[in-house]
């Protein structure tokens, strides 16, 4: 520890003994700085970051040049998925020590990866974009956004927790769960988790009502108690002493009832020994006829697998086959190849020997000259098969035909993915069909890939007018 003053190491005394100043609440700030350091230190090492957090912000309230302290802080937010504020704090360090600081490593850690840098922008870009969905009550395109940012930094421990939130809104109390846990095993006191975790296991396991037990008499009112010396008599109320006749025809009634309880509790012995038999002897039927139904299932499920299998086998045989029984051959892209030389205009002819490609490769076995050809060849033709079909597809949009408007903007989106009006137009028809579903999805990829276009904000209207449909 040096002095503030004049920079010279201090002793134990409460004065510097360089330039003589009082250095003795410097000191006690300076123990205090280093000791919430180490309390945040322990706390780090047990994965408890928030409380972590709280030592070593009181740290540097302290001493605000505990540059250990700033770099560990950074250190805890990167580790919660925080990386601004982890990249704040390691920048006001390196400008406390511009030299030997290891805050540069953390630093060029980051800016030199490229990669690491786009993931955190469209990180941040999402979470925005999924609190705006929150505000305007669209959970579950909000839930998507958060799969995607937890996908990018799966630390994030505030995506983690507004996730959780929605499942919890709608009531999908394990998916919630799940997600708790997992912010729970990065930062084991964040309180937030605490609180929602402890909603969710109370909706899991609802807690019992206890029954109020019945209230006993303290006192009975059917004896007489009196003192006599230091003793309590208690005497039964009309109690009589029984004479000995009385006495002889109660032992009589009791051995009468004797003998009558034991002849019951020893035939219904016998019987249930007689029942234990025949249930035993059942039970050994049962399981020789489940084993011998086990088989018989088994045997009928090997048929069935069987007769499938030679099913699949015969259709896959005639997908292969022609009518005159020879292997058919996928010729569709040298027809197309073909017209193509022949007149480089006729866009048509081309589309349609292009479109037999849709069925056939699958099943062709394709090898890699094929693959090549057809790169090259959609490098050639592909923006004029795109304005073809987007042609087509947007004549039939206009005149009310969606159904046949829908394949020819999928393939105007195929062959050029920059064609965010046929994407547009698509999600449109699917809306207009009735398939609300299928439409989100075009428009919410429409607000992805052409973000501040007026086509993404007709999306995001749609989406809405959607919702609010549902």
């Amino acid at each position: 520890m040096v002095c503030y003053n004049c920079g010279c190491r201090l002793s134990e005394h409460d004065f510097c003994t360089g330039c003589g100043a009082d250095v003795g609440l410097y000191k006690k700030i300076i123990y205090m700085s280093n000791r919430f350091y180490n309390d945040g230190l322990d706390k780090a090492s047990v994965r408890d970051l928030s409380g972590a957090i709280t030592s070593l912000r009181q740290s540097l309230k302290f001493n605000k040049n505990n540059i250990d302290a700033r770099n560990l802080l950074g250190l805890v937010y990167f580790e919660m998925g925080e990386t601004v504020s982890a990249l704040s704090e390691w920048v006001i360090s390196k400008n406390l020590r511009p030299k030997k600081n290891i805050a540069d490593d953390y630093i060029d850690m980051l800016q030199n990866n490229q990669s690491r840098l786009d993931a955190i922008n469209q990180t941040i870009k999402k979470y925005n974009q999924a609190l705006a969905y929150c505000y305007q009550d669209s959970q579950d395109l909000a839930v998507i956004q958060l799969k995607k940012v937890l996908s990018y930094n799966p630390k994030y421990i505030k995506a983690h927790q507004l996730l959780a939130l929605l499942y919890i809104n709608m009531e999908e109390w394990e998916k919630a769960k799940r997600e708790l846990q997992k912010c729970s095993q990065i930062d084991t006191g964040n309180t937030i988790t605490l609180r929602y975790l402890k909603e969710v296991e109370h909706m899991l396991m609802p807690e019992e009502p206890v029954k109020n037990a019945p209230k006993k008499k303290a006192h009975s009112e059917d004896v007489i108690r009196y003192q006599s010396g230091n003793e309590t008599i208690i005497q039964p109320v009309n109690a009589y002493e029984k004479k000995g006749v009385t006495s002889l025809l109660n032992l009589g009634i009791g051995l009468l009832i004797g003998i009558a309880i034991a002849w019951f509790l020893i035939l219904p012995a016998q019987i249930q020994n007689a029942k234990a038999d025949i249930n035993d002897d059942l039970r050994v039927v049962s399981e020789q006829s489940d084993a011998k139904t086990a088989t018989i299932d088994e045997l009928r499920q090997q048929v069935q697998s069987l007769t499938d299998e030679n099913a699949q086998l015969t259709e896959d045989l005639s997908s292969y086959q022609g009518t005159d029984g020879a292997l058919k051959a996928t010729d569709g892209l040298m027809m197309a190849v073909g017209a193509y030389l022949a007149n480089p205009e006729d866009i048509a002819t081309i589309a349609l020997y292009m479109e037999t490609l849709e069925t056939e490769e699958e099943v062709v076995n394709r090898t890699a000259s094929f693959d090549t050809l057809k790169e090259n060849f959609l490098t050639l033709v592909g923006m004029n098969l795109a304005t073809y079909y987007y042609d087509l597809g947007y004549e039939s949009y206009r005149d009310d035909d969606y159904e046949a408007a829908i394949p020819n903007l999928e393939r105007a989106y195929k062959y050029d993915v920059t064609n965010g009006d046929a994407l547009f137009y698509l999600g449109n028809c699917y809306r207009r069909t009735g398939d609300n579903d299928k439409a989100k999805e075009i428009y919410a990829k429409v607000i992805d890939d052409f973000p501040g276009t007026e086509k993404a904000r007709s999306s995001e209207t749609h989406l809405a007018e959607i919702n609010n449909e549902n």
